[in-house]
């Protein structure tokens, strides 16, 4: 009888030790939260400066700055896909200080790419917020006879193999979109990989390659001044430059989507608050007035959401994206 008692004395005593801890861990969180952030924070960008992550990343860091009043620094870290500098990330003290500008590629495409990849893209962050989405338009040189995309999936399945594709390199998002394109509509199309997506607008003007997917701001010009066809965008809905351009859903592929996306992530186990204090803060930046203009002139569209809606995004483009790249035989060199 007397084990008995002892042994209950000492499992309320440790569970009042454990609620005790956990009430002190909270209310020390709750503090950080409600001083955060009293030091500067950095905003690492997985790639080299000027290309749309970088400059989302620096747009979004100039906007916590201002609000704050606490310097945030851009560090670009890039390499191997995005997946270095993602990985100082994932390792950096989960505090608020350090924060990844996350891309498709970076959070979505590169897991399915390398066998070896240093982070994992769900364990290793915690969703912060969804930022931008950048929709890719479906383009053909003047000489592919086709003017929608039924016309130029009829004449791919009619000429197998005689249309190539460019994109920024393998494992692009040109790449994918057009691999996803190519196993939805059940043509042959051969790719031609660039290292970036410059030198492959290049050769489509020249005629060299036919095709291709890409954002909107890189071939836009192109198209009002019909040097390039636009067949379709890979967003859900029709964008404001090409109110014309349908969808590649409403061309016949219910569902297509093949959209570049960004979104700020911490470290896993970055207190919640902080995240909430972080994504409440990104989302009134996207609100903006401003900031729409200054998206909209990278062809971007502002998605503030939710730390949860974000995180379900990267998980559902995982499993979309590694299916594609399993069927259609995508591989970096």
């Amino acid at each position: 009888m007397t084990f008995l008692l002892r042994a209950r004395r000492r499992h309320v005593l440790q569970t009042l030790a454990a609620t005790s801890l956990a009430l002190l861990t909270g209310a020390a969180f709750a503090q950080d939260a409600a001083s955060y952030p009293d030091k500067p924070l950095r905003m690492i960008v997985p790639f080299t400066p000027g290309g749309s992550t970088d400059i989302l990343g620096r747009t979004i860091a100039q906007q916590l700055s201002l609000a704050w009043g606490k310097s945030v620094v851009v560090e670009n870290i890039p390499g191997a896909g995005g997946s270095i500098g993602a990985d100082k990330v994932a390792k950096a003290p989960a505090d608020g200080y350090t924060l990844l500008m996350g891309h498709i590629g970076t959070l979505a495409v590169t897991p399915s790419l390398y066998s070896k990849l240093p982070y994992d893209p769900i364990k290793s962050f915690a969703a912060v917020a969804w930022v931008a989405r950048v929709p890719n338009v479906l383009v053909v040189h003047a000489s592919v006879p086709a003017k929608t995309l039924k016309e130029l999936v009829d004449y791919a399945k009619a000429n197998p193999n005689q249309l190539n594709y460019g994109s920024g390199g393998n494992g692009s998002a040109a790449h994918i979109a057009t691999e996803y394109l190519k196993l939805q509509s059940g043509t042959q199309i051969q790719h031609v990989p660039y290292k970036g997506t410059g030198p492959a607008v290049n050769d489509l003007l020249a005629g060299h390659i036919k095709m291709m997917f890409t954002g909107v701001p890189a071939v836009i010009a192109q198209i009002k001044a019909g040097q390039l066809r636009a067949i379709a965008v890979s967003s859900p809905h029709r964008v404001k430059l090409l109110p014309d351009v349908p969808t590649v859903a409403e061309s016949g592929y219910a569902g297509f989507e093949a959209d570049q996306w960004y979104g700020v992530v911490a470290p896993a186990n970055t207190p919640r608050a902080i995240v909430e204090k972080l994504n409440k803060q990104i989302n009134q930046s996207l609100s903006s007035p401003d900031i729409e203009t200054r998206l909209a002139s990278e062809g971007a569209e502002a998605t503030p959401n939710t730390p949860e809606v974000f995180s379900k995004l990267i998980v559902t483009e995982i499993a979309r994206w590694r299916t594609v790249i399993e069927k259609g035989g995508v591989k970096v060199e």
